[in-house]
């Protein structure tokens, strides 16, 4: 139930921060100047701005707290209430500020984190990564015993949808040369539709595996799925509303894992040149 509430909440949240910003300009350039609504089009230029330019210039990580949003959504929060409900003494104009402040809360400290994440005993360093049943692009079998012989890095994603994700694939296929000189198997894995998954890798054109997950199925054996993952509405896409949680495994040549990466916040993911680090001390 708590992972459908965090699904309907992402759709919506960036929707009303639009709207009252929208409405905010158009209430200015029709009425003049008023601060409630000076502070409201600041906090929702801080919500909107950071969800759209997600998807206009991904990036694969940001600070948990996203401080500079923080920043700018607290200051319009302020002027506001301040300006606005004391000095013009109209605080029921500042509800909709409250209101945005309150979702973005939510936002950073509810929706961003992936709760009761704790230690995976499946996936914990030393283990040997147990044999996974996935499907390529066309729906092939892959199993993972396959590439055992070399070093490997196993990228769970949520899919094409995911803007982090794109951008952290991106970020690993600038560093392809590197990975080829270690003879690395770079695999991404994606419960996403078989055509999506084909479209990914032909975007790339790299010798990386590009794999489904069918149904969840490998993320359930590794206890990484993500229930009502999705945000709402993005099934009309095609995208199922069970996911994967974003996770990054590393094995040796004989399969044993050497590093595992189970970020508790979906915006907190670790630099490339930390798999290059830990493939050379091993």
């Amino acid at each position: 139930m708590k992972n459908l509430l965090k699904s309907i909440f992402i759709s919506i949240f960036p929707l009303i921060a639009t709207y009252f910003l929208i409405d905010g300009i158009i209430h200015l350039l029709n009425h003049g100047i008023s601060y409630r609504y000076i502070g409201r089009i600041t906090t929702a230029i801080g919500i909107a701005s950071f969800f759209m330019l997600l998807f206009i210039k991904p990036v694969a990580r940001t600070d948990a707290n996203l401080k500079v949003y923080t920043a700018i959504v607290g200051i319009g929060f302020m002027i506001s209430m301040i300006f606005g409900g004391i000095i013009e003494k109209a605080i029921n104009g500042s509800f909709p500020s409250i209101g945005m402040f309150l979702g973005w809360v939510l936002y950073i400290k509810w929706y961003s984190i992936f709760e009761n994440r704790g230690p995976n005993n499946v996936l914990s360093v030393g283990k040997v990564l147990p044999e996974l049943i996935l499907e390529d692009g066309t729906k092939k079998e892959v199993k993972t015993s396959s590439f055992l012989g070399n070093p490997s890095i196993f990228l769970f994603y949520r899919g094409n949808w995911c803007p982090l994700c794109m951008a952290q694939i991106k970020e690993i296929s600038a560093q392809y040369k590197e990975l080829e000189e270690r003879n690395v198997n770079t695999v991404f894995i994606s419960p996403q539709p078989h055509k999506n998954t084909k479209s990914l890798a032909k975007k790339f054109g790299l010798s990386f595996n590009f794999l489904v997950d069918t149904n969840n199925k490998v993320a359930k054996q590794l206890g990484i799925l993500a229930k009502n993952g999705l945000p709402m509405g993005f099934q009309t896409l095609g995208y199922d509303s069970d996911t994967v949680l974003p996770t990054v495994i590393i094995t040796d040549a004989q399969g044993k894992i050497i590093f595992s990466d189970l970020t508790d916040n979906y915006r907190v993911r670790p630099e490339p040149e930390t798999f290059l680090k830990i493939l050379d001390q091993n």
